[in-house]
């Protein structure tokens, strides 16, 4: 590893391999960034910097590389970029974020997003990019960050399970969320046809089958099949 490259943990975590670049992608990231010049290594197809990044760094990423789309989030600093979803995912993430939409937000209970950045904390910045999310009315109005990513916690996070996400990746995303003051994540698991349920100082919960998923604390009255969530 190159000089600089050793001074701090700078490789993506292992459990952090959704989308792995190449030589090609690497030779057109920019060098410098908002926060100062910056250098990279691929190993093995992961990308690692020399140095911390930060939130405005990401304004000076591209979103499209030579082998296609990508979106970054930042790991306490650490760049990991993320695959665009493919057409499982997609079906069942448009498919919570249709009935928080208009069972829970247009019954005035709050404000649905989906594939919103969200800020969890700062100095090492830790931004994520949910599948789906929930504010409710009592976090509102919604507050940004000068690039346009969400400062406000939501109540509800979503994150629909990838084939290529590692339990111990979405273990990870789990806890920082709870940490940062998340209430409830729904983890859906399109393979098993499950959502796991998380909170704060409990045992995580699993629906499946005919259950119907609920969540009073936060969308009170609402209510949604396993069925409807998981159709294709």
């Amino acid at each position: 590893m190159a000089a600089g490259f050793s001074e701090f943990d700078a490789w993506t975590p292992a459990a952090y391999v959704p989308r792995l670049l190449t030589v090609v992608d690497f030779a057109i990231l920019p060098d410098e960034l908002p926060s100062g010049p910056v250098r990279y290594e691929l190993d093995n197809g992961r990308l690692v910097t020399d140095r911390l990044l930060t939130i405005e760094d990401l304004e000076g990423l591209p979103d499209d590389l030579p082998t296609g789309p990508v979106k970054f989030e930042l790991d306490n600093g650490r760049l990991v970029p993320m695959s665009p979803p493919v057409d499982e995912h997609g079906a069942v993430q448009s498919n919570i974020a249709a009935e928080l939409k208009f069972n829970a937000e247009r019954s005035g209970m709050g404000r649905a997003r989906t594939e919103t950045s969200v800020v969890l904390w700062r100095d090492p910045d830790r931004m994520i990019i949910p599948d789906v999310l929930f504010v409710a009315n009592r976090s509102l109005p919604i507050r940004c960050t000068r690039e346009g990513y969400l400062a406000t916690i939501p109540e509800l996070v979503v994150e629909v399970r990838s084939r290529n996400d590692s339990a111990s990746m979405i273990s990870a995303k789990v806890a920082d969320y709870l940490k940062a003051g998340v209430q409830v994540v729904w983890v859906a698991d399109p393979a098993t046809k499950t959502v796991t349920v998380h909170r704060p100082g409990r045992d995580a919960e699993v629906f499946h089958d005919n259950d119907v998923l609920v969540c009073e604390d936060v969308l009170p009255g609402f209510r949604m099949t396993l069925a409807s969530a998981f159709a294709s």
